[in-house]
């Protein structure tokens, strides 16, 4: 029997394993001679790119209820460690014991994390990067209301103006209204330490994402940084102190620290290079997928950590791992067309078309299409092998065009 070792419960990981199952049946591989596992250390899928939202508890879906239809076991664990030499993995389960998984191939899905800021009064400062934390998140929002009355008491700042921090100021501004009761009593500023909002989003985006942010009364910070953060201010470069009860740091990612284990060049951001099949430069029996690999596509595009990449990524590492360890033909990776979609609140977004962002709907066109793409475009299906296989096929990703109608 052949084993296909994946580290990682995210988007990535799930749709890689559901790929090499659908490779393998198609292929007519039985279940006794190919088995693929799934290392992870929460029970769940979590929806990650909605946690800016209320009630992130409910963002999620049972591992089990993906991977158990399709035949992929799972193992509850914390990895800690990798050994390229001699393929294994070794592990930690809850109740403590150590454990050493082998493998023939091996897929770091593994993810990325925030990078937290070295700020004065950082322990002050909320994040969504995970279920638990952007549970205290809203937790916190949710009881402002019985605070001590105090200036700032319903003003939040958010940290970074990329696609989280937009989209948790717009999303932030009309709860803090909602709790306050008075429009005036509640504020959201953006604070972006760069000159212009979203600098990796482009200059075609800019002039509708501002006149939103201008509509909403978000209040915009540009060019300036954090340098102190207390329970009731903040403080910015400039000396402005901003009195504010809640601030949410949304800036700055980086890949699993796992990718440090794997013998091969990184990018910056921790990624691990990668061929056009996924597969970890300077060690062959080794995939990187989703947030963990820099993929280049579309004629040098190194793609960024998202959802929607970690999705087609994992469909393509699944296909070529199984391809690989069975002898069959690779299909090199390809992104066509990109599309992006950022949520501006409950009227409004943004989507895009094209590296160089091109706005193609705005305004509740663009925000029913955010919808349908977060409803159906990024939930899995659960306890149907059918339907999950169907949506694994690598060369079936979605496209803005199955959300139109």
């Amino acid at each position: 029997m052949k084993n296909i070792l994946i580290i990682g419960g995210g988007f990535a990981g799930v749709w890689t394993a559901a790929a090499a199952v659908r490779a393998a049946r198609a292929h007519g591989v039985p279940q006794s001679q190919l088995k693929v596992t799934v290392v992870s250390s929460g029970d769940d899928l979590v929806i990650r790119p909605r946690l800016y939202e209320a009630a992130p508890q409910v963002m999620r879906v049972a591992l089990d209820r993906v991977l158990g239809p399709i035949g992929v076991r799972r193992i509850a664990a914390t990895v800690t460690g990798i050994d390229t030499s001699t393929r294994t993995v070794n592990a930690l389960v809850r109740s403590g014991r150590n454990m050493i998984l082998g493998y023939d191939r091996l897929v770091l899905a593994a993810g990325s994390q925030l990078v937290r800021p070295a700020i004065p009064g950082s322990e002050w400062i909320f994040d969504v990067d995970t279920q638990d934390a952007a549970a205290a998140l809203d937790h916190h929002v949710q009881r402002l209301p019985q605070r001590p009355a105090m200036a700032g008491r319903f003003t939040a700042v958010v940290i970074g103006a990329g696609f989280t921090g937009l989209e948790m100021a717009t999303e932030l501004v009309t709860r803090l209204r909602e709790l306050a009761g008075d429009a005036d009593d509640a504020c959201v500023v953006l604070v972006e330490r760069a000159d212009v909002l979203g600098p990796e989003l482009g200059g075609d985006p800019h002039p509708h994402i501002s006149s939103v942010l201008s509509d909403l009364g978000v209040e915009m910070r540009l060019g300036k940084a954090v340098e102190l953060v207390t329970d009731s201010e903040v403080e910015l470069s400039d000396g402005e102190l901003i009195p504010s009860s809640t601030v949410i740091w949304t800036a700055g990612m980086a890949a699993s620290p796992l990718t440090q284990c794997i013998p091969s060049e990184r990018v910056r951001s921790g990624r691990l290079r990668v061929d056009e099949f996924l597969r970890v430069l300077g060690a062959p029996e080794v995939f990187a997928t989703g947030d963990t690999a820099a993929a280049v596509a579309d004629g040098g595009h190194t793609v960024i950590q998202s959802c929607r990449h970690a999705i087609t990524m994992g469909k393509l590492a699944g296909h070529n791992v199984a391809a690989d360890i069975l002898g069959l033909d690779l299909a090199p990776f390809a992104f066509n067309p990109y599309v992006t979609c950022l949520d501006l609140g409950p009227a409004d977004a943004a989507v895009t078309r094209s590296w160089d962002r091109i706005v193609e709907k705005t305004g509740g066109q663009g925000q029913a299409l955010r919808c349908r793409i977060k409803a159906e475009g990024i939930r899995p299906p659960a306890d149907d092998a059918d339907a999950i296989l169907k949506l694994a096929d690598h060369q079936g990703c979605w496209s803005m065009e199955e959300f139109h109608s």
